[in-house]
C-alpha cells in the first residue's frame, strides 16, 4: 500500500500542467496573425538580438536598451511589422531597466499566458504579427491604470512625433 502511495505522490509531483493548461498552449499555438513570414524571412529582416525576442519570446538584458531613457514625444511601433503599439504619453520610469508603460494602444496588443519560469504571467505580443513584447504586471502608477507593461526595447521601434 505505502508503494502504491509512493508512485501516485511522485506522479502527482511530476504533473506540474494540467490538461487544461496543455489545451490552451496547444490552442494558443495555432493563433494566426495578419503578417506571418517564415523563420529565415525573420531572420532576414530582424537583428539576431530582435529575432531572439520577437520571435523566440527571449528577453533583452535590463537597463540595455536606449529606449528605456527615451523621453522624446511619439509612438513605438513593433520592430517586427511597424504596428504602433505605445503612446509616449503613457511611458514612465520604472526602475526594471526595460521601457514601461501603463497601458497600450487598444486593439494592437495580445496577451497569452506564459509558464516558463514555473508560475504564470501574462506575456504580451503583437497583435499583427505575434511578437513577442514583454508582460503586463500589476504594479504599475496607481494614479493611472495601475498597469506596467514591462517591454524589450528591441522589440520596439520609436517613431517620433511630428
Amino acid at each position: 500500500m505505502k508503494k502504491i502511495f509512493l508512485i501516485a505522490l511522485v506522479g502527482m509531483l511530476f504533473s506540474c500542467t494540467t490538461s487544461a493548461q496543455k489545451q490552451q498552449e496547444k490552442n494558443a499555438k495555432k493563433e494566426t496573425f495578419s503578417v506571418t513570414k517564415t523563420e529565415a524571412e525573420w531572420k532576414k529582416q530582424l537583428s539576431a538580438e530582435a529575432f531572439y525576442v520577437l520571435r523566440e519570446a527571449g528577453t533583452e538584458r535590463s537597463f540595455s536598451s536606449p529606449l528605456n531613457k527615451n523621453y522624446a514625444k511619439g509612438t513605438y511601433h513593433c520592430a517586427g511589422c511597424n504596428t504602433p503599439l505605445f503612446k509616449s504619453d503613457h511611458k514612465f520610469d520604472s526602475g526594471t531597466g526595460w521601457p514601461s508603460f501603463d497601458r497600450e494602444i487598444k486593439g494592437n496588443v495580445a496577451y497569452s499566458t506564459d509558464h516558463n519560469i514555473g508560475y504564470a504571467r501574462t506575456e504580451e505580443h503583437c497583435a499583427t504579427c505575434g511578437g513577442h513584447l514583454g508582460h503586463v504586471f500589476d504594479d504599475g502608477p496607481r494614479a493611472t491604470t495601475g498597469k506596467r507593461h514591462c517591454i524589450n526595447g528591441v522589440s520596439l521601434k520609436f517613431v517620433p512625433e511630428k
